[in-house]
C-alpha cells in the first residue's frame, strides 16, 4: 500500500489524456485503455478521461465497456474561440454538447469538468456568462490562457468568485508539450501556483509531467516537470505561503531523497504537510493531464514510492 500521503497527494490526479501527443491512439484504443484502468488497484490515482467535445458521438459506440461500478468521468474539451462574442457562443454550444451526452450515457458516464482556452479579451461579463451558461450543468470549468496572462487571469478568476458566488472556474496551466519550447520555465510555473494559492483558484495541469521528478529528457530537449514536485509546490505553497523564490527551489529538485512520505506527512527537505492538510489542499490543486496512465506508475515504482 502507498504511504497515506503520497496517496492524499496523487488521489484521482491522473488525468488520462490517451488521445493526445506524444501517444496519440485513436479514440477505440483509448478508451479501451481506460476502461482497463478503472478497474486497476491503481484506479484511486485515476482522475477524468479527456475528450473533445467534437468526439462525443464517436465515443458513444464504445461505453459498452462501461457500467454503473465502472464508469467512464470525462473532462469535455471544447475548442478555441477566437473572440469574446465567437467565445460565448461555443461555451453555449459546449453546454449544449454536455447536456445531450449526459442525458444518452448517464447511466455509464460523468462530465465532471469542461476545459476551454479563454480569448484574449476575457474579462468579468465573459466570465459572468459563462457562469449563466454553464450554471445548470454543475460541473468544474478550467479556462487556459497562454503564460503572460497566468497571473491576470487567476486574478480575474478570484474576483469573479467573490462577486457571484460561483466558485466553479478554475485556471488550467500548460506545463509541457512535445517539443522544447512548450515547456515553461519554473519561474512561470511558479508564479501560477503563488497566485492561485493566494487567490483559492483551482488549478490543473496539462501535457509535459510524465515523471514524478524533474529530469532531462532527450526526446524534447530539455528538462521535464516533475509531477511531485509540481502538485508538492501546489500544497506546500499554500500552506506555508510561499513566496515565487521558494516554490522555484522545489519545481528544480532532482533528488529524489529530498521528498518523503509516511502516512502522516509529506516532506520536502525541511517543508512539511499533513495528510489531512494535504487532503484540505488538494481541494484548489486539481490533477494533471498525461497521455500515459502507466509511465507515471511505473517510475513511482522505480523510486519505491508504490
Amino acid at each position: 500500500m502507498p504511504a497515506a500521503s503520497l496517496r492524499a497527494l496523487l488521489e484521482r490526479s491522473i488525468d488520462y489524456a490517451g488521445l493526445f501527443p506524444p501517444a496519440s491512439l485513436d479514440l477505440e484504443p483509448a478508451l479501451r485503455n481506460h476502461a482497463e484502468y478503472v478497474r486497476h488497484a491503481d484506479t484511486w490515482m485515476l482522475g477524468s478521461f479527456i475528450l473533445p467535445i467534437a468526439k462525443f458521438d464517436a465515443a458513444s459506440a464504445h461505453l459498452s465497456q462501461f457500467d454503473d461500478k465502472h464508469r467512464l468521468r470525462v473532462s469535455a474539451l471544447a475548442a478555441k474561440a477566437e473572440n469574446a462574442a465567437a467565445f460565448r457562443s461555443a461555451v453555449q454550444a459546449a453546454a449544449a454538447s454536455i447536456r445531450e451526452f449526459s442525458a444518452r450515457h448517464g447511466g455509464v458516464a460523468t462530465i465532471a469538468q469542461l476545459e476551454m482556452p479563454l480569448p484574449a479579451e476575457a474579462n468579468a461579463p465573459v466570465f459572468a456568462e459563462a457562469h449563466s451558461d454553464l450554471r445548470e450543468l454543475k460541473l468544474a470549468a478550467f479556462w487556459e490562457t497562454p503564460s503572460d496572462a497566468t497571473e491576470s487571469t487567476i486574478t480575474s478568476l478570484a474576483k469573479h468568485h467573490s462577486t457571484s458566488g460561483n466558485h466553479t472556474f478554475g485556471y488550467k496551466l500548460r506545463t509541457g508539450g512535445v517539443t522544447a519550447d512548450a515547456f515553461p520555465d519554473t519561474a512561470e510555473i511558479a508564479r501560477a501556483l503563488v497566485a492561485a494559492a493566494k487567490h483559492r483558484v483551482p488549478i490543473k495541469f496539462t501535457a509535459g509531467l510524465h515523471h514524478p521528478l524533474r529530469k532531462f529528457d532527450a526526446t524534447v530537449n530539455t528538462k521535464m516537470h516533475g509531477f511531485l514536485n509540481v502538485l508538492g509546490a501546489g500544497v506546500l505553497a499554500a500552506e506555508h505561503v510561499w513566496d515565487d523564490s521558494e516554490t522555484i527551489r522545489m519545481l528544480e529538485d532532482e533528488d529524489a531523497g529530498s521528498f518523503s512520505f509516511d502516512d502522516t506527512t509529506f516532506a520536502w527537505r525541511e517543508w512539511q504537510i499533513t495528510t489531512d492538510r494535504i487532503k484540505a489542499r488538494r481541494k484548489f490543486v486539481i490533477s494533471f493531464g498525461s497521455c500515459s496512465f502507466d509511465e507515471p506508475r511505473e517510475d513511482l515504482r522505480a523510486l519505491n514510492l508504490l
